[in-house]
Order: C-alpha cells, then structure tokens, then sequence
C-alpha cells in the first residue's frame, strides 16, 4: 500500500474524480511498474508539460494526464517515476554556462540586470515547473504532499532523490508559509470525516473508540489544527489539551473517560498532552513551532483565569538512548548488588534494563523502588545533558520541539504513561515541559543560538552522569 493510501482514506478516489474532466483524451496505459518501454511514453509526457503548448487549460489537461499516471503506478513504478524526474530533470548545465557567460559579458545596468534573470530562470530545475503544474491541478497539493511523503521514504535508500526531495520541500515551505495557515478548534459537532482524520492520525496517544474521541473533545477538553486553504479538509498539525487545576503528572488521568468534567472556566492550567503531524510529506516544513503560541494567545483571550500553559510529554527516545549506554551506566555498589540480585543478570546495567523489560514490572514493588530513582536520574542526564551526535541540539526529539518553542524542562513525573508504549519507549516517565509566557523568547534564543537548555534546578540536580567513555 503506497503511503498515499495509506495517510489519506478515500482521497485517491476523490483525486481522480476531481481530474476526471481534465484531459486531452485517453492515453495509452502504462505498465503499473514502468518498464524502460513505458518510460520513453512517459518522458514523452513530461516533455510535453514542460513545453507548455497550447495554453494554461492544456497544460493543465497534460498535468491531470502525468498525475494519472503516476497514482496508476506501484511502488517499484513510482520509484523509477521519480528517479527519472530526479535525474534527467535536473538544472541543465549548458543553459547555466551559457547564463554565466552572458552575465560575464554585461556591461550597462539593463544588461546585467537581464543577464541575472536569465541567470535565475537557468538555476531553476526543469522538474520544479513540472511540480508546480500539479499545484495549479484541483487536489494538487495534496497530491504533492502525498508524492513527498513516498520520495522521503524512497530517498532514505537512493541517494539521487535527495535533491528532488529539497526541491519539492522547498516549493511547500513556499507554499505552507504560516501566513497562509489558519487556526481552528476541532469540536464534536466538526464533520464525522474530519473526525474520522483525527482518529487515524493521531500519533501519541492512540484514539481507540469514538466515546474516547467524545472525551478528548469534551467541555473540559479543546483539539486544535493548523489548515492551509489548499487543503481544507485535511488537518496539518493537532494539538490536544486538557483544562485542569494544576500540572498534570499522569496522561492516564487525562484520557479517563470516566473521570468527571471540570469546568473550564475554573481551570488554572492548560496542558498539551499530545501533539501530532497529520502529513508525512510536510516533514521539515515548519510551522508546528507556531501552534502551541496561537494556542496559548486564543486559550488566554478565551480563558483569562489560565495561568499555568505546560505539556505532558513523552520521551520516545530514551529507552533507545539507554540500551545504546548500558556499558556506561553507572551505580553505586549497594545499586549494583540490588539490581542484580533482583535480576539475576550478571553486571548491573543488564540487570537494570532486564528488569525495564519485564511486563508490568512497575507493579512489583521491590522492582519499582529500586528503578525509580535511578531511572529519574538518567532520564534527566539524558534530556538535560545529552546532544545528538555533533551537535548541540537534545538528544531527544520530543525536547527538541519545546526547547525549540521557549519551553522550560520543568519536571519529570514517575510512571506518568503505563501504556503500553509508554513503558518500552520511556519506563512510564514523562515530562512537563513549561511555557512561562514572559521567559518564552528569552528560552528560544539561548536554546536556539547557545544550545543552553532552560531546566528547572530539581531536575538538574537529578542528573546522574555516565561513566566515561572506554
């Protein structure tokens, strides 16, 4: 299944209804996995758009016709469709030299100032013309959207991708410039298919009935999405949260369906427990960094008694990071002896993570009192100290987003999330991270520009160094 079909229920058959009356007549068909035969018909095709004959409702037709084709492929067809567009489509060398020599050789103001045009247009890649005819196509930018999220997938392998995967990103960071998005809250009366999105795209906290659903949009509850007008119907980036008295410590409590509303008008906190990207292809374009603010100023024009606007966040990265550093984990003699003999692994670091394996383990409390501590101590070495490998950035990804927002890493809360997921991504701990209204911009900038990270004295205390390197 194409990643297309997968993300995007029913919009294969809603794009090529759309296209159905833009067409210059039927085409031969091609091969589902494009053989080099069909290739040649293809290209032919692409040509053909890229000539521009015949006026805009031609060149749209043509464009209908080449997109048809390409949801007509499999994946091995979509992969050569794409390394061919990759490869022969790419900035024409000839035409830049001869840009070059004609700038060379300008000599008055109106010389050079066509020669730079020229030299502009030559700079362009025939194939970001070709993509931009989609754009113009009812449906078409999601169509790209979707194109995207198969070549990131495709360029992980084939390196020749990599530069018509920049060009496409660059054409939707254009194109999905945070002017042009707009902010709605998501609400039960919302249409059933847009309810329908929020359901299967939700990526933290998965969503598992519709009574569930109900819950998370109750009075007490609010589900916020950034939408471009090209793409109305689809959600780019959510975010849920949760009106409360105080920091929230556990996302279990949140989602209990059969925990009572509390008034919204009496709540003093605002806590955004799960935050998820509705499009795959729109990775690396950012606007997600805009919606927790455009949040936070509607929740406070709505809700002035909010005080506290503060998340409850995973660490998706850490028990990853941990088992990496299970040499280097360091405890005390007395850690050591428990760890083993709770255990019965041979060195304490196995022992510690054997017992993070263990099913439920958080539910014996012997286990639980001898993890606690010293897994509190390594989340906060690895979210407070950790880099991503040659750089300056969090290790985690999750920290990444909010220290990059102006957040705070504010508190670390013990069994947090015994979900499933939540205990073998992060033994039960999550994170609130803090956003202080007044320290935002001030938190940005030196996390940003220093890579300083803003973190509360009681979890930098708790950090708990690894032993050196061997």
């Amino acid at each position: 299944m194409s990643i297309t079909e997968e993300r995007s229920p029913g919009f294969l058959d809603r794009l090529r209804r759309a296209w159905r009356g833009v067409s210059l007549g039927p085409t031969e068909a091609i091969e589902p996995d494009l053989p080099k035969s069909d290739s040649v018909r293809l290209r032919e095709q692409i040509d053909a758009c890229l000539t521009g004959k015949g006026g805009e409702v031609s060149a749209r037709a043509r464009a209908a016709d080449l997109g048809r084709a390409y949801l007509a492929l499999n994946e091995t067809g979509r992969a050569r469709f794409l390394k061919l567009l990759a490869t022969d489509y790419d900035v024409e060398q000839g035409t830049v030299e001869a840009a070059l020599k004609t700038m060379a050789g300008a000599e008055s103001d109106d010389d050079q100032r066509a020669a730079r045009r020229f030299l502009r247009a030559a700079l362009v890649p025939p194939r970001v013309r070709l993509l931009t005819q989609f754009n113009a196509l009812t449906e078409g930018t999601k169509f790209l959207v979707d194109m995207r999220a198969e070549l990131i997938r495709l360029a992980r392998e084939d390196r020749d991708l990599k530069p018509l995967d920049n060009d496409l990103k660059e054409l939707l960071a254009s194109w999905f410039d945070i002017g042009f998005l707009g902010l709605q809250q998501i609400t039960w009366r919302s249409p059933a298919a847009l309810l329908e999105k929020l359901m299967a795209y939700e990526a933290v906290h998965a969503i598992k009935s519709w009574s569930d659903l109900k819950n998370r949009l109750d009075s007490d509850r609010r589900c916020y999405a950034f939408f471009h007008p090209a793409m109305p119907d689809e959600p780019l980036i959510f975010v849920w949260v949760a009106l409360v008295n105080g920091m929230s410590d556990n996302v279990q409590h949140l989602l209990d369906v059969e925990a009572p509303n509390l008034d919204p008008d009496t709540a003093d906190a605002a806590i955004f427990y799960s935050i998820s990207n509705a499009q795959a292809g729109l990775a690396g374009v950012g606007f997600g960094d805009f919606l927790i603010k455009r949040v936070v100023g509607d929740l406070t024009y709505d809700l002035p008694k909010l005080k506290i606007f503060a998340t409850l966040s995973p660490m998706p990265g850490l028990r990853a990071w941990l088992d990496e550093q299970r040499d280097r984990l360091d405890f005390t003699d007395e850690e050591a002896g428990e760890l083993i003999a709770l255990s019965g692994a041979e060195t304490a670091g196995e022992g510690f993570l054997a017992l993070l394996d263990r099913p439920d383990w958080h539910q014996d409390k012997a286990v639980a009192d001898a993890v606690q501590p010293l897994l509190k101590a390594l989340a906060a070495e690895y979210l407070v100290n950790q880099r991503r490998p040659g750089g300056r950035t969090a290790r985690d990804p999750v920290a990444h987003f909010h220290l990059t927002n102006g957040a705070r890493l504010e508190r670390l809360n013990w069994l947090g999330d015994t979900s499933t997921a939540g205990l073998r991504q992060s033994g039960g701990l999550m994170v609130n991270y803090l956003y202080k209204l007044n320290e935002i911009e001030k938190n940005h900038e030196s996390y940003t520009g220093d890579g300083r990270i803003a973190t509360a004295a009681a979890v930098r205390k708790l950090a708990r160094s690894l032993k050196p390197e061997a």
